[in-house]
C-alpha cells in the first residue's frame, strides 16, 4: 500500500506541473499563440490564423485564414461549398479537409485550386475518373453508386477511365475524364499540401518556430529560437518528477510481474498463440499494390517460371517476410483491363480456405500482374487426367474430399460474401492444390458480382470454357443465367474427377462413350458396371455418390438443379439418401419412370428450386 501512495503522489504532482505549464506555451514576444475551434479540433498557429483574431496581422499568412463555425474549423477554398479542416500536419505542410455534407466527391469535379496556396496531395498519385450518369435501377456490376451525387431519377457512378465506356448500358451517359487524387473519390476526405511559406525547415523539436521575418508586409518568413525561462525551469522539475515516476512504475511493474509470472505463464502462452494465429490468418485482409520493380525483386528477375497460358506467364516469388507467392504477369494489351480489375475487385475481398488468396497486384502503365499465395501442388487437372489409368494419383476418398472442398468454396462465393459472386469458369485447371492438398478455387477473370437478393444476372455474351458452360448461358430458352450456372460447371467437373478423363473424348474406341456424362447416366440407370478403376465396396459407393450428385447438377434447366448448400449436404450425406435424378439428356423421362413420383422430384428431402422471374429473390433452401 505504501508503494501505491507514493505512486499516487507522483501522479498528482506531475499532473499539476504539466497543467501549470500549458498556460505559458509559446509566450515569447514574437511568437503567435496557439488556438483551436474545439477541444479536439486541429491546432491553429502560423502560418494559419483564426479570422477576426487580434493576432491576425502578424500570425496569419495570406490565404491561410481559418474560420470557426461552432466546433468546425472551416477553410475557404474555391469549391462550391465550404470544407472543414480535420487535421493539420505542420511538419510535412499537409492538411486534410472533409465535406460536412458527406459528399467530397461532388466538390472534386469542380476543382480550381490555382487561386489558392494549396494543391492536391496523394501518396499513390492522381488517377483519371469518369462520371457516369444512369437511370435509377440500372444494374452496373460491382461498381459503387454515390448516393450523394445521385437524385430521384439518376444514379451516379465513378469509373476508372480505363473502363471500356462503349460497354455502358444505353440508359447511361458519361462525361469527360478528369484527374483527381487517389483514392479519395471513395472516402469523404481530400489531402492538400502547401509549399509557400516553407516552414518545414524550422526544427520545432529544438524550439525553432516559424514566423514573419519583419513587419514590412513582404511575407518573408524565418525561424525564431524560442525559450521561455519559466517554462525551462518547469521542464527541469518535470524531468526530475518524471524520472522518479518512471523508476517507481518500473519497480512496481517488475515486482508484480515477478510474483505473477509462474502462475500466469501457461495462460499467457495460450493467449500469445491465439494472437499469433489471428495475425497469421488476417495479416492481409486486402491485396497490396506493388510496383513492377517490386515484382522483379520478389521473383529474382523472373528467374523461375511456373507456367504459361493465354493470359500470360506465372513465376515463383518470395515476399519480404519469406512467404512464397505465385506472380501472374498478364500479357500487355491496349484493352481496358476489365478482367484484371474484375479479378482484383472480386477475389481481393475473399478469405476462405477453399478460395485462392490474392495477396497483391501490380498495375504499372501497361504492365499488370496478380500476386497469389503459392500452390506447390499445381492444379487438379494434373492429377485427375493422369495417363496411367490403372495407377491413379488420387484415392477415391481424396476425390470425395476435393469435391466437398470445392463445393464449400462455391457455396461461400454464392452466399458467404457481402455480395453474391458468380465464377463462370469452374473447371479442373482453375482448382489449385496447396501443400496439404486442399482445393482452392482460382481465376476470377470472368466472375460477376450481384446482390444476394438478385437471382438473375444480365450478360451480353457467353462466358466460360467449352464443356463446362451451362445451357442457359448459350440460350435463354433454357432459363435465365444465375448462380445455378456455376452448379452446372461443378457437375461437369465432378464427372471428370470420377472418370479421370474429359467429358467429351473422341479418342475412345467405343463411340457410345464419346459423351461421358450420358454414358454414365445410362450405366447408373440400368445398374450396369461402370468400368472404372474401383476395387473396394467403399470406393464404389463414393464413385456412385459423386456421379449421382454430378447428374443432379448438370440438369438442363436451372430450376431442376439443387442449390450449392444442398449439394454440400448431398456430398456429406450417405449414399442411401440419394435418388437418381431425371435424365438430363432427354426431353422426356426415361422408360418406366413415373415423373410424378415424389422419389424423382425430391432427393434427401431437398426442395427442387424453380426458376424465378427477374427481380425476385432466388429460393435457396
Amino acid at each position: 500500500m505504501g508503494g501505491l501512495k507514493v505512486f499516487f503522489f507522483h501522479s498528482v504532482f506531475l499532473f499539476l506541473t504539466i497543467t501549470s505549464c500549458n498556460s505559458h506555451e509559446f509566450s515569447s514576444k514574437y511568437d503567435c499563440p496557439t488556438t483551436r475551434c474545439s477541444r479536439h479540433g486541429p491546432q491553429i498557429r502560423f502560418p494559419f490564423g483564426k479570422q477576426g483574431s487580434q493576432h491576425q496581422d502578424r500570425c496569419n499568412y495570406p490565404g491561410f485564414e481559418l474560420l470557426c463555425k461552432g466546433k468546425q474549423t472551416v477553410l475557404h477554398l474555391p469549391f462550391t461549398r465550404e470544407v472543414e479542416v480535420s487535421h493539420i500536419d505542420y511538419g510535412s505542410q499537409k492538411l486534410r479537409v472533409v465535406d460536412p455534407n458527406g459528399c467530397i466527391q461532388g466538390l472534386l469535379f469542380h476543382p480550381n485550386l490555382s487561386s489558392s496556396p494549396f494543391s492536391y496531395y496523394s501518396s499513390s498519385g492522381p488517377i483519371n475518373i469518369t462520371v457516369v450518369n444512369c437511370l435509377v435501377g440500372v444494374s452496373f456490376g460491382y461498381h459503387e453508386k454515390f448516393a450523394c451525387m445521385s437524385d430521384l431519377e439518376h444514379d451516379v457512378f465513378l469509373l476508372l477511365s480505363t473502363y471500356w465506356l462503349e460497354t455502358l448500358p444505353l440508359s447511361c451517359q458519361h462525361g469527360e475524364s478528369i484527374e483527381v487524387p487517389s483514392p479519395y473519390v471513395i472516402d469523404n476526405y481530400v489531402n492538400l499540401k502547401w509549399d509557400i511559406p516553407g516552414c518545414s525547415r524550422c526544427d520545432e523539436a529544438k524550439r525553432w518556430m516559424c514566423g514573419f521575418k519583419d513587419k514590412t508586409h513582404t511575407n518573408e518568413t524565418t525561424c525564431f529560437y524560442y525559450r521561455n525561462e519559466g517554462l525551462w525551469k518547469r521542464q527541469v522539475i518535470i524531468g526530475t518528477s518524471l524520472g522518479s515516476f518512471v523508476i517507481l512504475v518500473a519497480l512496481l511493474i517488475s515486482l508484480k510481474f515477478y510474483h505473477s509470472w509462474k502462475l500466469e505463464r501457461e495462460k499467457d502462452r495460450e493467449n500469445w498463440l491465439k494472437v499469433e494465429k489471428f495475425l497469421e490468418d488476417y495479416k492481409s485482409l486486402k491485396p497490396t499494390r506493388y510496383s513492377y520493380a517490386d515484382l522483379k525483386r520478389m521473383t529474382d528477375q523472373f528467374k523461375e517460371k511456373l507456367g504459361q497460358g493465354g493470359y500470360g506467364s506465372v513465376y515463383k516469388g518470395t515476399l519480404a517476410n519469406g512467404d512464397l507467392v505465385a506472380v501472374k504477369i498478364l500479357q500487355e494489351s491496349g484493352g481496358d483491363g476489365k478482367d484484371f480489375i474484375n479479378e482484383v475487385g472480386t477475389i481481393g475481398r475473399i478469405h476462405h480456405i477453399n478460395v485462392v488468396r490474392l495477396l497483391g497486384f501490380c498495375t504499372d502503365n501497361l504492365k499488370r500482374a496478380l500476386i497469389y499465395e503459392f500452390m506447390p501442388n499445381e492444379s487438379l487437372e494434373k492429377f485427375i487426367f493422369s495417363a496411367d489409368v490403372k495407377n491413379p494419383l488420387l484415392s477415391w476418398e481424396k476425390l470425395k474430399d476435393f469435391a466437398i472442398g470445392i463445393a464449400r468454396g462455391i457455396e461461400y462465393l454464392h452466399q458467404g460474401c457481402d455480395q453474391r459472386i458468380l465464377h463462370f469458369d469452374i473447371k479442373p485447371h482453375n482448382i489449385l492444390l496447396d501443400h496439404n492438398f486442399n482445393p482452392k478455387i482460382s481465376d476470377f477473370g470472368l466472375a460477376k458480382l450481384c446482390s444476394k437478393g438478385q437471382s438473375i444476372v444480365s450478360m451480353t455474351a457467353a462466358r466460360g470454357t467449352m464443356g463446362y458452360i451451362a445451357p442457359e448461358v448459350f440460350s435463354r430458352n433454357f432459363g435465365n443465367v444465375s448462380c445455378k450456372s456455376d452448379i452446372y460447371s461443378f457437375g461437369m467437373l465432378l464427372l471428370e474427377m470420377v472418370g479421370g478423363r474429359k467429358n467429351i473424348d473422341v479418342t475412345v474406341e467405343n463411340t457410345s462413350q464419346v459423351y461421358f456424362p450420358e454414358w454414365i447416366y445410362n450405366r447408373l440407370h440400368h445398374g450396369e458396371e461402370l468400368g472404372l478403376n474401383i476395387f473396394a465396396v467403399e470406393d464404389a459407393n463414393i464413385a456412385k455418390k459423386l456421379m449421382t450428385v454430378a447428374l443432379w447438377c448438370i440438369q438442363w434447366y436451372p430450376g431442376d438443379r439443387p442449390a450449392m448448400k444442398s449439394v454440400v449436404q448431398m456430398l456429406e450425406g450417405s449414399m442411401e439418401s440419394l435418388m437418381m435424378p431425371l435424365n438430363p439428356f432427354a426431353t422426356s423421362a426415361p422408360p418406366n419412370v413415373d415423373t410424378t413420383s415424389p422419389e424423382i422430384t425430391h432427393v434427401a428431402n431437398l426442395t427442387t428450386i424453380a426458376e424465378l422471374e427477374e427481380g425476385k429473390e432466388d429460393d435457396i433452401s
